[in-house]
Parts: structure tokens; sequence; C-alpha cells
């Protein structure tokens, strides 16, 4: 029975997958004959869980949805992704999502088995999350909400907008998806006045109900949104445009820049190509030599020159400390040249 019992939650947790089985797949993971994946299928129906066949030989099994259906099942590793995933969702920019987290966390540890809960539970004590401070940028959960039901709907949407430097317009919009980066959310939308794509950050968007009317999806603008959007809060918003290849795999200049400071593309094993903005050349100069990695400019002209500019400029500034500066003891007093450290100066 014992047996039969933990089939039956094996069963239910594969179909809670969301995807259509055939009998003979689930057999397979089940390791039993697919006579018994019928009478379990039966059974997990006389519980109350709605199990839709499909008859023919491209049939299968497939959990339906319902008002009645019983709780959410978790294996292992499920429940401690979930754990995980609560744990670190605060700094996700969504205002008040740390708060929402730890009551969802609380929530799912009292129904986890003994082993399980010991194993969440030590993970919420001894983990310290390093957590930035309520953002004035922070999201509303509801209009996440708002915004992500109107992208799959198709409707219309209207609000006020407030640009980096606070003017505000009146936009109507197709509304396409909503891309978040590791600080921000972002709405792609199709811009009905301007005919055009553009980005939006949701942080300021002030809806204007009522929303509408239904529209017919448009191609989006890029296959990679996450791509298309980096590209154009990290390069085309700013007034100077630079392309950089770093001396270096794309994977360790990927720890370096994130989506929303430039975009990257492999070229080589040991070279990859940085595409980035700036409010200006010089601007651009010192963002490019602070990254710490080695670099080559490709374009534009006026970088490298303006490269060539701070160059000269720092070479002079070495010079002039080399001949003015005076080695200085530990206590910070002058030491005159050829004493030994630790021995007073000559009067």
């Amino acid at each position: 029975m014992l047996e039969t019992s933990a089939r039956l939650l094996r069963l239910l947790s594969l179909l809670q997958a969301h995807r259509e089985w055939s009998g003979a797949e689930l057999a397979e993971r089940l390791a039993v004959t697919p006579r018994t994946v019928r009478r379990d299928v039966d059974r997990l129906r006389a519980l109350g869980y709605p199990v839709h066949a499909s008859p023919g030989t491209g049939g299968g099994y497939q959990l339906g949805v319902g008002a009645e259906l019983p709780p959410l099942l978790l294996d292992d590793d499920e429940a401690i992704a979930v754990a995980v995933g609560l744990r670190t969702a605060a700094g996700q920019g969504i205002e008040g999502i740390g708060e929402t987290s730890v009551r969802a966390l609380t929530k799912l540890e009292q129904v986890l088995p003994h082993r399980l809960r010991r194993r969440v539970g030590a993970l919420t004590a001894y983990t310290v999350p390093m957590l930035r401070a309520e953002r004035a940028d922070a999201v509303d959960p509801s209009l996440l909400s708002e915004l992500a039901g109107l992208c799959r709907d198709a409707e219309q949407l209207r609000f006020a907008y407030r640009d980096h430097e606070g003017a505000a317009t009146r936009r109507s919009v197709e509304p396409h998806r909503l891309v978040c980066s590791e600080r921000r959310w972002y709405l792609v939308a199709w811009d009905l006045d301007r005919a055009d794509w553009r980005t939006f950050r949701v942080d300021r968007i002030t809806p204007a109900p009522p929303h509408g009317p239904r529209f017919v999806p448009r191609e989006p603008p890029a296959d990679d949104l996450a791509a298309y959007v980096s590209q154009g809060v990290s390069t085309h918003v700013y007034a100077a445009q630079a392309v950089v290849r770093l001396l270096v795999p794309l994977a360790e200049a990927a720890q370096h820049i994130s989506p929303t400071t430039g975009t990257l593309e492999a070229e080589t094993e040991s070279t990859c190509i940085l595409r980035t903005g700036a409010g200006g050349v010089d601007v651009m100069v010192i963002h490019v030599v602070l990254l710490g990695l080695e670099f080559e400019v490709l374009e534009p002209v006026e970088l490298t020159e303006a490269l060539r500019t701070a160059r000269d400029r720092m070479t002079r500034a070495l010079g002039r400390a080399g001949t003015d500066a005076r080695p200085r003891t530990a206590d910070g007093a002058d030491r005159t040249p050829g004493t030994p450290s630790g021995s007073a100066a000559a009067p």
C-alpha cells in the first residue's frame, strides 16, 4: 500500500508538469505497466484530481484545472528551489515583495514534511540576505499583474509616463512583453502615436483606464527581447556610443558588465565585443577604463583620441608626482632620502 501511495504521488508530480504524457511514457517513468498507469489514473480521479485522457495513438494523459483541484505537490528538489526563490525575491525591484516572500515561505514550511521542513528551516535561519533598502523605483506588484494581463489579452494600454527628466506625457500603446533585469522592469510595446516600438520603465508608468480595445499582436521587434531591451537602455539611449573589443572570453566579461550597462557578444574563444553608451566621450573613457579589462576601441575614432588625451594627462600627472612626492614613514612623517626606515632624520 505504501508503495502504491508513493507511486501515486510520483504520478501526480509528473502530471503537474502541465504537459501531456502518453501511457507508455508514464509507465516507463514509473517502472510499471501501462495497465497499472490506467488504474493509478482512476485512483487519482477518485481523489478529486481531474486527469483528462485523449484516445488514439497520439493521445495521452494531462492534469486539468478546476476550482476543486487539491493542493499542489512539490518533490524535494522543487520545494528547496521554491524556498531559495522566495529568499532571493526581495532584490528584484518589486515593492513590498520581501515581506510577501517571507509570508509565503512561512506557509510553505508549515505544509512540508518534517525532513524538508528542517532543510528549508536551515536555509532560512542560516542565510543572511544582503538586500537593498526599499527603492524609490520599486514597482507595485499589482501594476506588474495589470500589465501582464494586458499583454496576455492583447488590450491597448493608456498611461501617463515620466521620462528621466521628470517630464510627463500621455501614451497609448499595444503592450507586448514585460522584461526584467536584476534591478528594473521594462514594458516593450508598440507606440500608437509614434508608430514604432518603444521600451518603457514600468516604475514610471501610471495607467489611465479604461483599457482596450483588443488588438491583433504584431511581430515583435526582435526574437531576443532581453537583448533588445538591454541594447536600448545601455546604448541607444545615450548620445555617445562605442564598440569595444574586450580581450577576455565572453563569460569573464559578463562578470563585469550587466545587461543594463552594455551588450556582449562572443567573437573568438578569447575575445568578445562590447556595445555600450554614455553621456559623452569623456564619460565613456572613464566607463571603459574602469571595467578593469584589456580592450581595443573599434569605434568611434573620437573615443580613441579621448583615450590618448587622458593618457597624456595622466602621464604628466604621474611625472609631477614623481618629482614632488617625498617618501614618508609609517607614522606619516617625511623621510629624508637615504634615511633607513624607523630612523630619525637629522635635524
